[in-house]
This record gives C-alpha cells, structure tokens and sequence, in this order.
C-alpha cells in the first residue's frame, strides 16, 4: 500500500537548488513518468543541468540514485498518515476510510501512473537491488498502518482486511492504466466500503 506522493521534477526544482537536489527532482519526473529502466544517466543529466562526473559524485550507482528517489517517494507518502490523524483526531475509522478515499482519487487521476514504488518493484527483479529493501520496507509499513487502524477501530480480522485493501488497491492501479479511469475512483470507494462494512458486521449484530 502506498499513498501516492507528489512527484517532484525538473520543474519543480528551484535554479539555485543544489546539484544534488535537482538531480535528484529530475530523475523522479523522469523515472515515473517514462520508467526506470527507460531512463539513462545521460538522460537525467541532461535534463538536470549537469554532468556525469557530479552525478556519480554525489550517487556511486544509478542503482543508488533509484534508492535515494524511492526513499523520499515513501517518506512523501508517510506525511499522509500525519493528515489523516489531525483530520480525523481518536476515530481511526474515519481515518482509514479516508486513505482509501484519497488512494481511489489518485487511482482515477490522469497524470497519475500508479504507485512509483510498486512501478519500480515490477521493474528491478534483482533482489539485491538496493531499491527492493526500500519497497518491502514501506509497503511493510503501510500494511502495519492499516492493520493498526483497524484494530483501533474494533474492526474483525484486522490483518484480513489489511490484505484485502492492499489487494483491491494494487489491481486497481494496473487496471486503471490498461483499460481506463473514467468513474474508477467512485466503483472503487464501493468496493473498500464493502470490505470494510463487511470487517464491521460482527460489532454491528
């Protein structure tokens, strides 16, 4: 599970940002928008305003470089779970039922293109890849977030429901991208409803 962080570019970068800064906000543009793989150190460069040699000085791989992107992508999504509790202060129901909101609208958004990590775990197989510990790590987390929630909330089978929601969430992201969004997002609200109503009918009867 993941929530989605703003990806940062090229764009976004100030002109006084350091070397490191904006290459780094180049390369998450690029990296989501076009692929990992797709994308060459000559490339970020170019588009960073910079040099290989500066690159390399700062990032020994560009294994290493996918890594540090992915771990400001996960500490970006975190910031959410923060929103959520001052929004929804002591109702953790409320707060899960809203991430499952804003995951669905993201999911139905155009510029969007799925989640930058689960993107990247389908493309680095390796599993010595220093950016796979990075995904297992925060998806890890993020189910450990959902399966605290619903404890907090009394729900049944917390971890079911966990794994349920991530389910739902992931193929949705794929199937958003192969077939179309147009009134993704409300179908999928429904559907996270229902398993979530579903996690309640013990404390209901």
């Amino acid at each position: 599970m993941s929530t989605e962080p703003a990806v940062r570019g090229p764009s976004a970068a100030e002109p006084t940002s350091s070397p490191r800064e904006r290459i780094l906000a180049t390369a998450a543009e690029l990296f989501y928008k076009q692929g990992i793989r797709a994308v060459g150190v000559d490339t970020i460069v170019e588009h960073a305003g910079t040099n290989k040699m500066t690159l390399y000085r700062h990032f020994s791989s560009k294994d290493e470089l996918v890594a540090e992107y992915l771990r400001r992508e996960a500490v970006a999504a975190d910031k959410v779970w923060g929103e959520l509790a001052a929004r929804h202060p002591h109702d953790p129901l409320a707060q899960l039922r809203s991430w499952f909101r804003r995951m669905s609208e993201h999911v139905e958004a155009d510029e969007r293109r799925g989640c930058a990590l689960a993107n990247a775990a389908v493309e680095l197989p390796e599993a010595d890849h220093p950016a796979r510990a990075v995904i297992r790590d925060h998806k890890t987390a993020m189910r450990d977030r959902i399966i605290k929630l619903a404890r907090a909330a009394a729900l049944t089978e917390p971890k079911m429901l966990a794994d349920e929601l991530f389910l739902l969430l992931e193929g949705a992201r794929v199937t958003a991208q192969s077939v179309g969004r147009e009134g993704f997002g409300a179908r999928l609200v429904r559907m996270g409803e229902a398993m979530i109503a579903a996690h309640r009918a013990a404390e209901v009867s």
